[in-house]
């Protein structure tokens, strides 16, 4: 295992399911592929309606993107309201910006129904105008958002500087609705939820084949096979195996680095109102504080990437330049993990066969419209009513150039970081 598998929230994570790999023939109804945010919501829905179902997680529950992120419980999603209606239309656009409008809502819910310990703060979050051209951005955000409904503030600078502590940002626009979560311990919630719920949760089991035979899905893991009215695929940036149903994305990683707890006079100086943080930076930063008072800083990278000494030596200058009270701060732990990223930053769900669905492409927002996207596309399958998915399932998706956007990312953040240290 890599260094950078082990991050802070997997050794922070005060959530426990029991697991263990499939070693015995199965028959359910739903059977889902991948233990993040999208299948443990979709198993959790199955099994509360009353339907078998089952979890096939190749390695352990949170293991990919979903045990890595940022912890950021957003309401919607990078596009902004009118791109998302450009790219959908009116009406299914309309649709997806007012389910995910909702979607922290559902997640705070969720965590309370099942008391799930995830270090749940909803004190909204601050996305940061890094320069003039980011304040326009925000602006147009702003007015788009009102005028969908949302209650999202356009902060001053001054103000900024008071919410966040820094006195870079030339504005924010704050969202009331969001929040911040321990992503690890949410996903692991999730799983222990549905498996009290009566799902069968199986980790270390990579499903190696799938076929539709005699009306039913048999999907073969390393000791048993799985028969399934219906299947869902939720691999997202992680997914193995089954080149026939991979999702198209671009893969682009993401990597963090911790402080230690710091002290009671810097924590009152850094983020008091306890929101967490991004700016509008194309190689983008986030910021937040943990229950504990740890700051976590991130940006775009890989640190196994030939780069990644850009990424180390970045994240030091940057910490000071967003807090010089912080310069001498060691940081304690960098992790990294995959996004699945889309030419349109819009989530796909797409048809992999009969009764069957793929859902991947959230682009670096999986917490809420994992949640929200794992839950209608169990109820969808189970009523056998696509009406019900959040956005409509198509035959098949496809993206352009994804090695050369992918080394873009790879390559281009690693040289932003360099030249910024200059």
């Amino acid at each position: 295992m890599s260094d950078y598998d082990q991050s802070l929230w997997l050794n922070t994570c005060r959530e426990h399911v029991e697991s263990a790999p499939l070693t015995s023939d199965l028959s359910v109804d739903l059977a889902v592929i991948g233990g993040g945010y999208t299948g443990c919501s979709a198993a959790l829905t199955a099994a509360r309606a009353g339907a078998s179902v089952c979890v096939l997680e190749a390695q352990e529950i949170g293991h990919g993107g979903s045990g890595r992120n940022v912890g950021l419980v957003n309401a919607g999603l990078w596009v902004r309201p009118a791109d998302i209606c450009a790219h959908l239309g009116d009406a299914d656009g309309t649709r997806l910006i007012e389910i995910l409008a909702a979607a922290p809502s559902e997640v705070f819910s969720v965590i309370q129904t099942h008391g799930i310990e995830c270090e749940p703060m909803r004190k909204g979050t601050l996305h940061c105008a890094h320069s003039g051209s980011g304040l326009a951005d925000l602006k147009i955000r702003h007015a788009q958002l009102r005028q969908a409904g949302a209650p999202v503030e356009l902060l001053s600078s001054d103000k900024t500087y008071q919410r966040t502590g820094s006195a870079t940002f030339r504005g924010a626009l704050f969202d009331p609705r969001a929040g911040t979560i321990q992503p690890m311990a949410y996903v692991r919630g999730l799983a222990r939820a549905a498996a009290a719920a009566g799902a069968r949760v199986h980790t270390h089991s990579p499903v190696m084949t799938m076929r539709h035979v005699d009306g039913q899905w048999l999907l073969e893991t390393p000791q048993a096979t799985v028969r399934a009215k219906s299947v869902i695929q939720a691999t997202n940036a992680y997914h193995r195996n089954l080149p026939d149903t991979a999702p198209a994305y671009v893969p682009v990683s993401y990597f963090q680095f911790t402080t230690a707890p710091l002290s009671d006079n810097l924590r009152a100086s850094i983020l008091p109102g306890a929101e967490g943080c991004w700016d509008t930076g194309l190689i983008m930063t986030s910021f937040r504080m943990d229950h504990d008072g740890r700051f976590i800083l991130g940006a775009m990278g890989n640190l196994e990437h030939a780069g990644s000494a850009a990424h180390t030596g970045w994240i030091k200058r940057k910490l000071s330049e967003l807090y010089p009270q912080l310069a001498d701060q060691p940081l304690q732990q960098g992790w990294h993990g995959r996004i699945a990223m889309t030419s349109d930053h819009i989530p796909k769900i797409t048809r992999i066969g009969p009764d069957a669905v793929s859902i991947h492409g959230y682009s670096g927002r999986g917490i809420g419209p994992g949640t929200v996207f794992g839950r209608m596309a169990a109820e969808s399958l189970l009523a056998g009513d696509p009406a019900l998915l959040p956005v409509p399932a198509v035959a098949e998706h496809t993206e352009r150039w994804t090695r050369l956007r992918h080394a873009y990312f790879e390559t281009g953040a690693a040289l932003t970081h360099l030249i910024k240290a200059r």
